[in-house]
């Protein structure tokens, strides 16, 4: 990623980690800067993956794992018969709406993890296959997992970016710099 995420307090340990998980967000939200929606849901390659559907996936996904954490019930239920439509704008949604949606989500993160007494407090993790009976995890994993998960994607996005248009995630960090420059000066 093309971006130098700023150092922490010392000793600020959730900091660092809240500070490299909003690095990745905005590798994903550079990815549809200055796009149209239809652009934003176009599927460039033989992947059903769009830039709009990427930054839907990882908003839900954030909002899930943060709520597995907190022992609330999900926000948003997904099975095997509607995962996929974590992927996809379905009607009314706008890749502007989505991308508010995920600023809340990621303000809700922040409140959480900095209402934990400490990163090695632990939550339950759901039943399912792939997990171990009766598992737990620390605050710790859960935002190295955010980071981890929002990555991934976030270099889905600059493939995906990159055949739309031929731009890159170093030109994307300049528009976006020279946007809040010229913001900044009015």
């Amino acid at each position: 990623m093309p971006t130098h995420v700023l150092a922490e307090a010392h000793g600020d340990e959730t900091g660092a980690l809240l500070a490299f998980l909003e690095a990745q967000r905005g590798g994903l939200r550079r990815a549809v800067l200055g796009l149209t929606d239809a652009q934003a849901a176009e599927r460039p390659s033989a992947s059903e993956l769009s830039l709009a559907g990427l930054v839907k996936h990882v908003a839900e996904t954030e909002q899930h794992w943060v709520e597995i954490a907190q022992g609330l019930p999900h926000s948003i239920e997904r099975n095997q018969s509607n995962w996929h439509l974590s992927f996809r704008l379905e009607d009314g949604e706008t890749p502007a709406g989505v991308l508010e949606f995920w600023e809340g989500v990621a303000q809700r993160t922040e409140k959480f993890i900095r209402s934990v007494p400490s990163l090695n407090d632990t939550f339950a993790l759901p039943e399912a296959p792939w997990f171990p009976p009766n598992a737990r995890q620390s605050m710790r994993w859960l935002m190295l997992h955010l980071i981890e998960e929002t990555a991934r994607h976030a270099g889905h996005a600059d493939v995906i970016r990159e055949s739309l248009d031929g731009r890159t995630a170093f030109e994307l960090v300049d528009e976006e710099r020279a946007g809040r420059e010229r913001t900044a000066g009015e």
